[in-house]
Parts: structure tokens; sequence; C-alpha cells
């Protein structure tokens, strides 16, 4: 596993403390407008993906990118995660990753 450059997991409110960073996240997909993917965080907010998938998308994706604002991600790559996920679950982790335990991730 290539540990030189992480992505943290992070959710709509964490976002903010990563820019210019690589970061991971979970997103309800709300609409594809082309270019960018409007989704939901798993804290409810609102994420801007400047993506331009390839193929369709399932109701939640993981993306992996350069976190450009507070609200938006530049992807590299993006993983299709289903039509049902557990959010509470995925922003416990993130928060879990960015609190406390953040020396149990890398």
């Amino acid at each position: 596993m290539d540990t030189t450059n992480p992505a943290v997991f992070t959710n709509a409110e964490l976002l903010r403390m990563h820019v210019g960073r690589r970061v991971r996240a979970v997103i309800q997909v709300v609409r594809n407008d082309g270019g960018n993917v409007i989704g939901k965080s798993t804290d409810d907010q609102q994420i801007v993906v400047k993506m331009n998938p390839t193929g369709p998308l399932s109701s939640f994706i993981e993306v992996i990118g350069i976190a450009e604002s507070n609200q938006s991600i530049h992807a590299q790559s993006w993983t299709n995660f289903g039509d049902v996920f557990d959010t509470q679950a995925y922003n416990q982790i993130c928060l879990y990753a960015n609190g406390e335990y953040k020396h149990l991730f890398i």
C-alpha cells in the first residue's frame, strides 16, 4: 500500500481543513451537470465534485481527489458504492479520522 500521499477521510464540514490536500469523500449524487456532480455529503451538506464520469453513477459514490475549496473537490478517481449506504457510519469515520483517533488513519 502506498502511504506517501494518503487521502484524508472527509465530509463537507471537515473539507475546509484540507483545501489543497488529497481527500476522499462519499456523496449521494443529487445531479450530474456534465463536468460537475452535485452531491450531498454524509453530514447532509452540499459538495460539488469536478469530474467527467465515463460511465453511469450509482446513488452513492466515493470520490478521491484534491479539495479545491470548502465545498468542492477536483476528482482524480471515483467508485460507485451502490444505491444503499450507511452515511452515519461513514460520517463517524470521518470524525474519528480527523479527531482523537487521527493517528490510526494514514
